[in-house]
């Protein structure tokens, strides 16, 4: 039986994964003392746990958890971590205090405060972060839990006050060996936004249809004085809410169709300008300074739980105007030869669409003025991307696109041949449309071959959930 109270001592097992390591710094933030293992730790993580004085352990052994003749009192284990990890094998065995991560957030930061589940398959930390963001300018000093990091904070997690709201990212992955509900089961909400649900996780889902049942599930956990904010614009989630409101619990839905819509749009490189109307009556005016129709709808999910939390219309339109983003969403990441270099974190195909669409307005006016093309290149990596179950979808994905170029999966080795991912007849599917699209295999040859063809003016957009083999700098040097 896993006991929260009286932990000082945390060690995490697997803490060079980003939700980990990012959390091994909320809870030294919160005044734990903290360790951690992981197989190899490479920056940036790595630089990170050692700016928090975070000890950490190389290679996994049962003696990592006994340093000194001392146990920890909480052993928190990742859900990357198998059965017979030597230390998940000696906390089991040796009759350690452990928890999974979701677990442990969920015991020792949101039992006491009011919990903000930002879920769905898309959109989730641009709006975790902006909904923290805003509220932080709002001046509720919340805590917040992200999988990306929010330009305006420098960090994925804060603390915040005691009995602020915390804002989390909900994930619908897995939450440990042991565990394989979604991690969000475990998050507590008062306020839950749901963004979307369209299939994703191949590796763990067998359907859609599993998925949405997932999202009920959550739903079920508000209490009765709770807020759902539901995504107007799918049939899924308004199954969700549907069944939110016959339990007489609030809900907002938000975007087309819903009590929350934004009116009279109009985007440029600064951003979108738009009015929030519910009912049908403004209430208030917001100057987004991010582009794409799909930020119109996270910034109305942030300001319904502003609202919610008792926010002015208009302080809460204020502090959204103040957000700028999240790093590696349409991030530059430099430029070299008049040829701007921009990554963003975009592997499903809907969210591949929405971000060569808001890409293509953004730098609508650099790429006329000085007769440049956006060039969309993108790795597939993730379980679902190297996966052929989106093989028509990413054929219309990149239509925004001048120059499309397609780098081998990212998990050849680790997929069936019959259910692999073909990019080649990807491109061939998309030549057929008239598209110009290319297969390149490595990064190296796609920094090399990009900055052959690109000229000035040109905007090159990397699209990956991982490091994509460094192409970023290695195109800037091939640039160079």
């Amino acid at each position: 039986m896993t006991t929260f109270d009286h932990v000082k001592d945390v060690h995490l097992v697997g803490v060079g994964g980003t939700g980990m390591g990012a959390f091994a710094g909320l809870l030294k933030a919160a005044g734990y003392r903290v360790t951690g293992s992981d197989t190899a730790l490479y920056p940036p993580m790595s630089d990170k746990l050692r700016d928090w004085g975070i000890p950490t352990m190389e290679g996994y052994r049962a003696e990592n958890l006994e340093v000194d003749g001392k146990r920890p009192d909480l052993v928190i284990i990742g859900n990357v971590i198998r059965k017979d990890n030597p230390e998940a094998t000696r906390a089991r065995e040796g009759g350690f205090n452990q928890a999974s991560f979701p677990q442990a957030l969920g015991e020792l930061f949101l039992r006491a405060r009011p919990s903000v589940v930002i879920a769905g398959t898309h959109g989730k930390t641009t709006t975790t972060a902006m909904t923290a963001h805003a509220l932080h300018e709002a001046g509720l000093d919340p805590g917040m839990l992200v999988g990306g990091v929010p330009r305006g904070f420098g960090e994925s997690f804060r603390v915040g006050a005691p009995g602020a709201p915390f804002v989390v990212e909900g994930d619908e992955y897995d939450t440990a060996y042991w565990d394989k509900g979604p991690k969000f089961l475990h998050y507590r909400p008062t306020v839950l936004v749901t963004t979307s649900i369209e299939y994703d996780h191949a590796d763990i889902y067998p359907d859609v249809e599993s998925i949405e049942r997932r999202f009920h599930e959550v739903a079920a956990l508000l209490p009765p004085a709770g807020h759902l904010v539901a995504w107007a614009g799918s049939d899924r989630v308004r199954r969700v809410a549907e069944a939110v409101a016959a339990r007489g619990v609030a809900v907002t839905s938000y975007g087309p169709g819903g009590v929350l819509v934004a009116a009279d749009a109009v985007e440029d490189e600064q951003g979108v300008r738009f009015r929030v109307l519910r009912d049908g009556g403004e209430e208030a005016r917001v100057a987004l300074r991010l582009n794409g129709a799909h930020n119109v709808d996270n910034a109305l999910a942030a300001y319904a739980v502003l609202r919610h939390f008792g926010v002015a219309a208009d302080a809460a339109a204020r502090a959204l105007g103040t957000f700028t983003g999240v790093k590696r969403r349409l991030e530059e990441v430099g430029e070299a030869r008049g040829v701007l270099v921009v990554d963003d974190f975009a592997h499903h195909p809907t969210a591949v669409r929405v971000t060569v669409d808001a890409a293509r307005k953004r730098y609508a006016g650099r790429l006329h003025a000085r007769g440049g093309r956006l060039w969309g290149v993108f790795e597939p990596r993730s379980a679902t991307s190297c996966r052929k179950v989106f093989q028509e979808d990413y054929a219309r994905a990149f239509d925004g696109a001048d120059r499309i170029v397609i780098a081998e999966p990212g998990r050849k080795g680790t997929i069936p041949e019959a259910e692999l991912f073909d990019v080649h007849q990807l491109v061939a599917d998309m030549r057929m449309r008239g598209l110009d699209a290319v297969v390149w295999p490595t990064a190296d040859h796609i920094a090399r071959e990009v900055a052959a063809h690109a000229h000035d003016g040109d905007v090159v957009l990397v699209m990956s959930n991982g490091s994509f083999g460094g192409v970023h700098g290695k195109l800037l040097e091939a640039l160079r």
